[in-house]
């Protein structure tokens, strides 16, 4: 079966289809899969207006109700895991491992905001004036936009959706014209569960398609209260200055130069396999996948040779085959990207292994380990591919301040079995990312913690803890059930 025919059948089962002028192009084998429509200017003026009315309606039904959607759309993602998964690979090409594990986090995230849905609490605070209360309330914000990228088509939009629905928003997704396809199905599932669910408003979760222009008209709606943009630096600081124009909140999820340390008191099996999977997996196309690697000056020269044949081993193709590791880049201008950056590195002194194409159809490579004397270039920047730079240390400290040496600040990672080495790294003066793990690489987080990072990573939190704060807005109260009026700090006011 031609993998048109199977995305025509994927669809099918969800009793949509997906049309309109523009190609759809699987990165599995370059193959034309489908077409879909682009939003329009007066479609996405509608869509604002009815997210706009569908929040007015939604931010009033009790906040443990609005989870009972979400518990009705996370088993509706189980009924379709695994076709959803087998889209997920089509549209975006990461391997069917991977596809399912996205889906699963979906409904890991549902299971999560459901039980969020009954503990969205404030505080009682002691005030210092007699026979008077202060409390803290939290209550919907308002319409929230989830700008979401190709490499993690359906999960990033979960995070925020599913946390969004139960705190009370209404939403409007703008996905990656990359993969609009996996948008379209999504859609059609929660559809499915608000039908189930018999009482939510019309248009309470919007799919809007579209470029750049179409994401620009959004990010400048002054109707839109919250923005979660997920993507690079770049389409970030737009967003931002955007968005601070006119008070807007956001969650930036944007670019990660990633690092690791590998300690010379590190399990060396444990590490590699962490590397391995950090750097190369989902093709080097993650906003966590390992960048850059440290390596303690006693292990390197027995650690980078077995990384290296470990990585030229890997098995590369067919991602919808199980037997691959890795699928391919998701584009020509991704694999043009890793070239120029390749390229640039060799040319400051860099020794290169792998790299090079792998022939078929799709993009396919291999993994690039390249060994650099230092931090310049390319390592400075976030190249979206399979490319590992390998440096060496002698000192903790000095590791540590060459991993903190970059813009980007979103995850990190250091193998060692020394717990002072350890603990130095998770300090205040150690790694400076939202992300700071040990014995475990830069890649794979769990939906229970709070996932984002610093610096020109943008700052924002999505997912687990206490991100669900986010999608509200606060407001603190004082009650004054006295027959008095005292002021506060002993300031009077007295009439006479």
């Amino acid at each position: 079966m031609s993998l048109q025919h199977e995305v025509e059948n994927l669809l099918n089962t969800l009793g949509v289809t997906a049309h309109g002028a523009e190609p759809v192009h699987s990165p599995v084998d370059g193959s034309q899969v489908a077409t879909y429509a682009q939003a329009t200017p007066a479609e996405v003026e509608m869509a604002v207006a009815q997210s706009c009315t569908a929040f007015k309606t939604w931010r009033m039904v009790p906040a443990p109700r609005r989870g009972e959607l979400v518990r009705l759309f996370g088993n509706a993602l189980r009924d379709h895991k695994d076709n959803l998964a087998r889209l997920v690979t089509i549209d975006c090409g990461k391997p069917l491992s991977e596809g399912l594990g996205e889906v699963q986090e979906m409904i890991d995230i549902c299971d999560f905001a459901v039980g969020l849905s009954r503990q969205l609490h404030g505080l009682t605070i002691a005030s210092e004036r007699p026979g008077h209360r202060m409390m803290e309330q939290w209550h919907p914000l308002g319409p929230t936009l989830v700008i979401s990228a190709f490499n993690f088509p359906v999960a990033v939009w979960a995070w925020n959706a599913a946390l969004a629905l139960v705190c009370g928003n209404s939403i409007i997704w703008k996905p990656s014209e990359k993969t609009p396809l996996t948008a379209i199905a999504v859609q059609a599932i929660f559809e499915q569960a608000v039908r189930d669910f018999g009482d939510a408003p019309d248009h309470l979760s919007q799919v809007v398609q579209g470029g750049r222009d179409v994401g620009a008209t959004l990010v400048a709606d002054p109707r839109i209260a919250l923005i979660s943009a997920t993507g690079s630096t770049a389409m970030g600081r737009n967003v931002g200055q955007v968005a601070a124009g006119r008070f807007a909140r956001t969650i930036l999820e944007l670019g990660g130069n990633n690092a690791a340390i590998i300690s010379d008191k590190a399990d060396v099996a444990l590490a590699l396999h962490g590397v391995l999977f950090s750097a190369f997996g989902t093709t080097g196309q993650r906003c966590t996948s390992l960048r850059r690697l440290f390596v303690h000056d006693s292990l390197y020269d027995s650690f980078v040779p077995a990384l290296k044949a470990a990585a030229s081993s890997m098995p590369i193709g067919d991602p919808l085959d199980s037997a691959h590791l890795a699928g391919p880049l998701i584009d020509e201008a991704a694999f043009a990207a890793m070239q120029a950056a390749l390229e640039e590195a060799k040319a400051l002194g860099g020794i290169l292994s792998g790299g090079e194409r792998v022939t078929g159809n799709g993009v396919y490579v291999r993994p690039a380990i390249v060994e650099m004397t230092e931090q310049s270039g390319p390592v400075l920047r976030e190249t979206f591919a399979p490319i590992l730079y390998v440096m060496r240390y002698n000192d903790l400290d000095q590791a540590i301040a060459r991993q903190n040496a970059v813009g980007a600040g979103l995850s990190s990672s250091i193998f060692s079995t020394d717990v002072r080495e350890c603990e130095r790294f998770l300090s205040a003066s150690g790694s400076d990312c939202g992300i700071a793990n040990v014995n475990i690489g830069t890649s794979g987080a769990e939906i229970g913690g709070a996932f984002g990072g610093e610096k020109e990573t943008g700052g924002g939190r999505e997912s687990g803890s206490d991100a669900w704060k986010a999608y509200m807005r606060r407001a603190t109260n004082t009650i004054n059930y006295s027959n008095e009026l005292p002021l506060a700090q002993g300031v009077t006011f007295d009439l006479g």
